[in-house]
This record gives C-alpha cells, sequence and structure tokens, in this order.
C-alpha cells in the first residue's frame, strides 16, 4: 500500500470511528436512561466495537509511515490504540452481561487515547508529515484530553457538559474534521529542504 493509499484509508478511519462512536454513544446512553431497550443497546454496543475497529485500523496503518520517524516511539502508538480497543470492548461486555455501564467507563478510554495521541501528534509535528498547525491542534487536543481525566475523576468537572466538553472540543476538531479532511485531500506533506532536517525517506508520492 503506498502512503498516499495509507493517508486517504486513515482519513477515512478517523470518519468511521467518530460516527460509530457518536451514534453507539448515544444508543447506550438512552438505554442508560431508560429510554430504550436492550436492542438499540446491544446495537450501540456493536457499533462501539466497530468503532474500536476502526481505532486499530489507524494505528496499524500509522505506524508503517510513523516508524520512518522515530520507530521506538511509533511502535505505542498502535499498541495504546489497541489497548484502547480493549479498554472499550471490555466495558462493552460487561453492559450487556451485566446491564449496567462500568463506572466512568468513557475516562478508562479516554487514558491511552490520550496518551497515544500525545505520541502520534508529537510524530506529525516533528516529521512534517502534516502541517504544523495541524499537529499543533492535536498535540492541545490531547493535552486537554489528557487533563480532563483526572480533573473529571477528581469531581473538578464533568468531560460530559461545559468545561468537559470544551476540553473535547480541540482534539474532536482534529479527529473529526481537519485531519481526516487533510489526509483524504492532500496526503502527507513531504519536507521542504528548509525545514528540520528530516530524510528523503519521509517524502511520499
Amino acid at each position: 500500500m503506498s502512503r498516499r493509499m495509507i493517508a486517504v484509508t486513515v482519513g477515512v478511519l478517523f470518519f468511521v470511528q467518530m460516527a460509530t462512536a457518536m451514534v453507539g454513544t448515544s444508543l447506550i446512553q438512552a438505554f442508560v436512561d431508560g429510554d430504550t431497550g436492550r436492542g438499540p443497546m446491544t446495537a450501540g454496543v456493536l457499533l462501539m466495537m466497530a468503532s474500536g475497529i476502526a481505532v486499530v485500523g489507524i494505528g496499524l496503518l500509522m505506524y508503517r509511515v510513523l516508524k520512518d520517524v522515530s520507530k521506538r516511539l511509533a511502535f505505542w502508538y498502535p499498541v495504546l490504540r489497541i489497548v484502547e480497543f480493549a479498554v472499550s470492548a471490555a466495558c462493552g461486555f460487561y453492559l450487556l452481561n451485566q446491564l449496567q455501564v462500568v463506572p466512568n467507563h468513557m475516562l478508562w478510554v479516554y487514558v491511552p487515547t490520550g496518551a497515544g495521541g500525545l505520541i502520534f501528534t508529537y510524530l506529525l509535528f516533528t516529521s512534517w508529515l502534516v502541517p504544523r498547525p495541524l499537529a499543533i491542534l492535536g498535540i492541545v487536543g490531547y493535552t486537554a484530553l489528557s487533563l480532563g481525566v483526572p480533573l473529571d475523576l477528581l469531581g473538578v468537572l464533568d468531560m460530559n457538559e461545559g468545561p468537559g466538553l470544551v476540553l473535547l472540543a480541540p482534539g474532536g476538531l482534529f479527529e473529526a474534521v481537519f485531519l481526516p479532511i487533510w489526509l483524504i485531500v492532500k496526503g502527507f506533506t513531504a519536507p521542504s529542504p528548509t525545514r528540520a532536517s528530516k530524510p528523503p525517506a519521509l517524502v511520499t508520492s
């Protein structure tokens, strides 16, 4: 698979994981609120599984590109995306068996999401694979997400409303709008000779 094809596929997978996660979460929340039965809740869990598979796909595909930047750091990106899927899947199975959600289940999913996202965006920033303002938006977004988790657990804020939603906004814009559109339309950017000295292997066709 060429780097151009990887970029397009990753962009599409970001759209898929975001859409399935949003619908799945809303169906699960409706069940928790008593508005729907087990059928829609099961559909919600399956959609969250589909979102997790897309997340793993993103991690594995991006490793093929990021390993040319730093193989050691790049290794941890798909690992953390797999952990993210595993945590989400475990919470889903618990819900199906116990008919109740794991307390703070989304916060536990956010932990590997934030850690993996920081590695991902740091490598994007240092490699110039995407424009640096875009990478910075991702760094800000994943940093805000990572800070929001302990603040929510401590009761300082709620990630589902008010200031908590503000913390989710930069990462949401990065994952659901700017990054996937850029990857689908432009692909990976080739660094110019005047930028940080990066090997020619980073240049994509």
